[in-house]
């Protein structure tokens, strides 16, 4: 997945090993992760040689990763010039969020 974090995120997820997306000040860091119940531990933290882009290995715990219940969120696939959906919703959202 791609997301953005702003620096107090990048420290929260290096201080508690999880993957704190969004923007700490904006109380969007891990708002998602708190609601569903699916968390990313974080594995390691690694920075692209032009130093803007930081790739987090993570292992994904609750087995979903995608808000739309998926196990990913790369699930549609181009066929024939149309983007198909081929991974199977593991989990609606209204049960994931239920708030």
């Amino acid at each position: 997945m791609v997301a953005w974090m702003d620096r107090e995120a990048l420290k929260l997820t290096w201080q508690n090993n999880e993957a704190c997306i969004g923007r700490v000040r904006a109380r969007s860091c891990g708002t998602r992760a708190k609601e569903s119940g699916h968390f990313q531990k974080v594995k390691e933290i690694r920075l692209d040689c032009d130093g803007d882009v930081i790739l987090l290995k993570v292992e994904q715990l609750g087995g979903i990763a995608c808000h739309t219940g998926r196990e990913s969120c790369f699930y549609s696939l181009l066929e024939n010039g149309r983007w198909v959906e081929v991974d199977a919703v593991l989990k609606s959202p209204g049960e994931i969020y239920k708030k």
